[in-house]
């Protein structure tokens, strides 16, 4: 079956629509999941027999030489950040007129599923998902990648590797070039890149934007697990569009008044509508939120690599001759630990 022969009704209109088809050496199965950008359907990689989320994006784009250029360069940075907590990219390129990427099959629900299913997480549960994105986030950030569109959807849930680990968070959706559809964030229809409810305000206003954008909206996200809803939920977007940019976050122990005032502060400045305002890095703001809320790391189970990180950061320099004397190596944990994902629950 030939993708070329189905451009003229992209996007599929049925799940159906290419079931069955070989695009590049995979072969559909089964939708997973569409957007404005993409269809992402569960695939057979024919060469290596194993099952991939196969990422298909609209034919305009192809036709559109930029976004082409920098499609290839983002998906090529973003196939080369191995993070045990950012989907791995396989492969990325062109077919039969179709730009797609190929990435790990991730078995759990998204953020967003589960949310609607449970409402608002625990305290622990929450800033240990907090804390495995921010840790994505910067590794991205430190190759001068930025994400655009972070948001409860593009965050995996899959199931720990034991009770300790309950659950292992991946974020997904990078190399799609967001950034050259357009400088002020929207496309030539005028659709706006992103997800309204996480977005920040230099993105509205085509203001330049780096990794601060993406903290802010990583603490969207954080409010809603917390609360149940993001921090600006308004029904008009207009409206909404306003309050990121003009709005007072309300405080996040109004939500949930079993978190400390204290935390209220260190939303506020994750939110802050100026980006010199906010914190440097994700995994920053992550460490002033479980420290605000009394947490330095989950309390009841044994530390992984990244609570170590967070508690390091908060640390008192005046214990660290204390703490380097005790200092235990943790050695490396066998590829057979990595977790396999994706697909319906």
């Amino acid at each position: 079956m030939n993708t070329a022969s189905r451009q003229a009704s992209w996007p599929p209109r049925s799940a159906s629509g290419l079931i069955g088809a070989e695009i590049a050496g995979y072969r559909v199965e089964r939708e997973l999941g569409r957007g404005g950008m993409a269809v992402v359907y569960c695939a057979k990689d024919l060469r290596l027999g194993r099952t991939v989320a196969l990422k298909l994006l609209a034919p305009e784009y192809t036709r559109n030489e930029a976004f082409r250029s920098r499609f290839a360069q983002e998906s090529r940075v973003a196939a080369a950040i191995d993070h045990p907590n950012i989907v791995p990219v396989f492969e990325a390129g062109e077919a039969d007129g179709i730009l797609y990427i190929a990435m790990c099959f991730v078995s759990g629900l998204d953020l967003r599923a589960l949310i609607d299913r449970e409402g608002r997480l625990t305290v622990p549960a929450a800033l240990r998902i907090a804390a495995q994105l921010a840790s994505a986030l910067d590794a991205a950030h430190a190759r001068d990648l930025v994400h655009r569109d972070v948001k409860p959807g593009n965050v995996l849930v899959a199931k720990g590797i034991d009770s300790d680990h309950p659950e292992h968070v991946y974020l997904t959706d990078f190399g799609l070039a967001k950034k050259s559809l357009s400088l002020t964030g929207f496309t030539s229809a005028g659709e706006f890149v992103g997800t309204l409810d996480y977005v920040a305000p230099e993105r509205i206003t085509g203001r330049p934007v780096d990794g601060r954008s993406d903290l802010y909206s990583l603490a969207c996200v954080v409010h809603e697990t917390l609360v149940g809803v993001p921090p600006f939920h308004r029904e008009d977007h207009l409206e909404l569009l306003w309050a990121h940019q003009c709005d007072q976050p309300p405080a996040l122990s109004e939500g949930r008044p079993d978190i400390p005032a204290e935390a209220d502060e260190v939303m506020f400045r994750a939110l802050a509508k100026v980006p010199d305002d906010r914190y440097d890095t994700c995994m920053e703001f992550v460490s002033a939120l479980r420290t605000a809320v009394g947490e330095v790391g989950p309390r009841g189970r044994t530390p992984t690599l990244v609570d170590m990180r967070v508690g390091a950061d908060c640390a008192d320099p005046g214990a660290e001759a204390e703490a380097e004397a005790a200092r235990v190596v943790v050695p490396e944990p066998p590829a057979w630990a990595v977790p396999v994902l994706r697909g319906p629950a």
